[in-house]
């Protein structure tokens, strides 16, 4: 054990610095899309209100099963800030869709053009790595067809609310049912005009790729800061890769556990022996408990009473 910690200690700053730039970078990236879209609907939020919310997503996707809990949680900021419901839910399903959409494009490459070292690395793990991307596969086709079909989505909000009339949560309300069917109306205009600016889509799945290959290159930086050598940054980011898609869809809050059992047999081969504890240790400190502490703090300074007014009178949508 004195060992690994003498590992990590002999990490090089720069590399350490750069690594965790780069994760922030990767929650702060899906805030500037957020931003981008919304600004596209002439929704007047400010890129740090979006950064803040796909932190406070962040935290509440790490701590549910599944991530189920973050954009929930994103969709009740955005309303107290003032963003209507029908553009926050298509903004962010079509940032979800172009997150899952690019997992599976890289996933089926690796598939494609790597499937022989991808058997030699994952060993006992690559049935996990086909669950998981059938998983997110399905989930984009789903994600598609709520988002262009106005009937389903109308069907889920109306469900919803009959599910919790049900449940002698909400009581019957004619004025409410209304809202509900024009917030369906409005969010199927968002859909619209988002399929009439293609170009928007386009541009927020282009930079998503550099978001999910920011977090597969702060693997990279690690190594590089241990002074290891040997194996190609494409080998490495390729090999995290693997493990992201695995473990994406599993029923576990923030894939505790499975990611870490994971990391050590895939990663054997790159980190040789005190080395793959360190570097799972640092990877893993970086890439999510990090963000999870700094996406804590942010959250829960969001949810003081001052905060949320301060929110609420910043944002505003003319669609």
């Amino acid at each position: 054990m004195n060992y690994v910690w003498q590992t990590i200690r002999g990490i090089q700053p720069v590399y350490l610095g750069v690594a965790i730039v780069t994760g922030l970078f990767f929650v702060s990236a899906e805030g500037l899309m957020i931003w981008y879209l919304l600004h596209a609907l002439q929704c007047g939020v400010s890129p740090f209100s979006c950064i803040r919310y796909s932190f406070i997503g962040f935290f509440y996707s790490g701590i549910t099963p599944s991530a189920t809990g973050g954009q929930p949680m994103q969709l009740y900021y955005m309303k107290k800030a003032g963003v209507k419901i029908s553009d926050s839910t298509v903004v962010l399903m079509a940032v979800a869709l172009a997150y899952k959409l690019v997992l599976v494009l890289i996933g089926l490459g690796i598939l494609a053009l790597w499937y022989p070292e991808l058997c030699v690395y994952l060993k006992g793990y690559i049935y996990l790595y086909y669950l998981g991307l059938f998983l997110n596969t399905a989930l984009v086709g789903i994600l598609l067809f709520v988002m262009v079909s106005p009937k389903c989505f109308r069907g889920i909000v109306t469900g919803g609310e009959r599910l919790l009339m049900k449940a002698h949560i909400l009581k019957p309300s004619e004025t409410r049912r209304k809202k509900l069917f024009d917030m369906a109306d409005s969010y199927h205009e968002a859909v619209v005009f988002f399929l009439q600016h293609k170009k928007h889509i386009a541009v927020v799945v282009a930079f998503t790729f550099v978001q999910r290959f920011s977090v597969f290159f702060l693997t990279w930086l690690i190594y590089k800061g241990m002074g290891l050598s040997g194996y190609s940054m494409g080998a490495v980011m390729f090999i995290q890769a693997t493990v992201y898609i695995a473990v994406d869809m599993l029923p576990l809050p923030g894939a505790q556990g499975i990611t870490e059992l994971m990391y050590k047999t895939v990663f054997a081969a790159i980190f040789p022996g005190a080395y793959l504890t360190a570097s799972m240790c640092v990877t893993r400190s970086i890439n999510f408990y990090l963000l999870l502490l700094v996406s804590a703090v942010i959250a829960a300074t969001a949810s003081l009473p001052g905060r949320r007014e301060g929110m609420a009178k910043k944002a505003s949508c003319d669609t």
